[in-house]
């Protein structure tokens, strides 16, 4: 009877060692996953901050889509992107999360940048118009010193752009979406003097020559897109 019990002691005391090993292994290799998961959140990091680019979220909506047995309910972000310097985009993305739906806008708003000529980097060449849907914009150039005269999603469009100087006009929606499609509807069709004096064959200082100015030239030399 005391070899069977020394028997039997030995067993559970080898079946606890092996389960003990088993857990050991499954929480290290545990703890190795969320390492390497962290690892590589980390090197993401650095990269977005690095960029360079201007990242504005302008609306968050919650979305729901109906499966059987109920509906699944998810996250739609719209994200305006521009690197300050006269290219701007945007973009939105749906997903379960409110992380992963920000991401997907952010990429595709990277895809879609548009280049918009400025007047000495901080305004609009001439004034525009802009419409998509219900909603109707107007844009105009303004003095230095004026400010970003825009609200809601219009200011984040031209901060990302690099606008210092403009002066608009939203009418007919407050919809987010068809704001953003207006104005850059409206964005789309500026154009600069040197885009006009290449596609007519003449000098700028033709076309800012009304008269026979003086500065013409000066002027010409200081345009810069």
């Amino acid at each position: 009877m005391m070899a069977d019990e020394n028997n039997n002691a030995e067993v559970v005391t080898e079946g606890v060692a092996v389960e003990a090993e088993a857990t050991e292994g499954r929480r290290g290799r545990g703890n190795r996953g969320e390492g390497r998961g962290r690892g590589r959140r980390e090197e993401r990091r650095p990269a977005e901050e690095d960029d360079g680019t201007i990242e504005k979220l302008v609306h968050i909506n919650r979305v729901s889509k109906t499966v059987k047995g109920g509906k699944r309910f998810g996250f739609a972000a719209l994200v305006v992107v521009g690197d300050g310097q006269g290219r701007v985009g945007f973009g939105h993305g749906k997903a379960r999360e409110v992380p992963e739906a920000i991401n997907k806008a952010t990429a595709a708003a990277k895809k879609a940048m548009i280049r918009v000529p400025l007047k000495d980097g901080r305004t609009l060449h001439h004034d525009g118009k802009g419409h998509f849907g219900a909603g109707k914009v107007t844009v105009r150039s303004a003095p230095a010193g004026t400010g970003i005269i825009a609200g809601g999603p219009m200011r984040a469009v031209f901060e990302s752009l690099g606008v210092a100087d403009v002066v608009t006009k939203s009418v007919g929606t407050s919809n987010p979406y068809n704001m953003i499609r207006a104005t850059f509807a409206a964005l789309s069709d500026q154009t600069s003097p040197k885009s006009v004096a290449q596609r007519r064959g003449k000098k700028i200082s033709d076309l800012l020559g009304r008269g026979g100015s003086k500065t013409a030239e000066a002027d010409a030399e200081a345009i810069a897109e």
